[in-house]
């Protein structure tokens, strides 16, 4: 079997940039909570409803994987597909629970879900360079996410 996918360690400039770009409301909270807090906007929920919000879209790249990935067997695309609701599911359950917690579900959402894309790429055939952006994305997101509530609760 040809592998179908480019084995370029190099991420594409537009996916670089998209990625990167969705980091922005992560770092902006940030900057928020360091330069701007006179103004009257609880930063810390603005962030933790993004990463909920962020936290579920990668939910659905788990229900692409079940969908077009043909290496998958049968059971490995009904784990993708009900691992691909997880997310979704811990994401709101962060909006009923205090910022420490909701926190603490985001982090664990978002390392779980690198973990589960680490499985994938064992299995089947990605883009070279899908771990390595998929990696930067996680961890700033979670630093950002720890940052933030740090200096909330400072």
């Amino acid at each position: 079997m040809t592998n179908k996918f480019d084995q370029s360690q190099k991420i594409p400039p537009h996916v670089q940039f998209l990625g990167y770009a969705g980091l922005l409301p992560f770092a902006s909270s940030s900057l928020g909570l360091i330069f701007f807090q006179s103004i009257q906007m609880n930063w810390l929920e603005i962030v933790l409803s993004y990463g909920a919000i962020i936290l579920s879209f990668l939910g659905g790249l788990h229900w692409a994987f079940a969908m077009i990935l043909p290496e998958l067997n049968t059971q490995q695309k009904g784990l993708r597909f009900t691992w691909s609701v997880i997310p979704s599911l811990l994401a709101w359950s962060s909006f009923a629970l205090p910022p420490l917690y909701a926190t603490i579900v985001l982090l664990i959402g978002f390392l779980s879900h690198l973990g589960q894309d680490v499985y994938v790429k064992k299995l089947a055939q990605m883009p070279a360079w899908y771990l390595t952006l998929r990696m930067q994305l996680t961890t700033v997101a979670c630093l950002c996410l720890i940052i933030n509530y740090l200096l909330a609760h400072q």
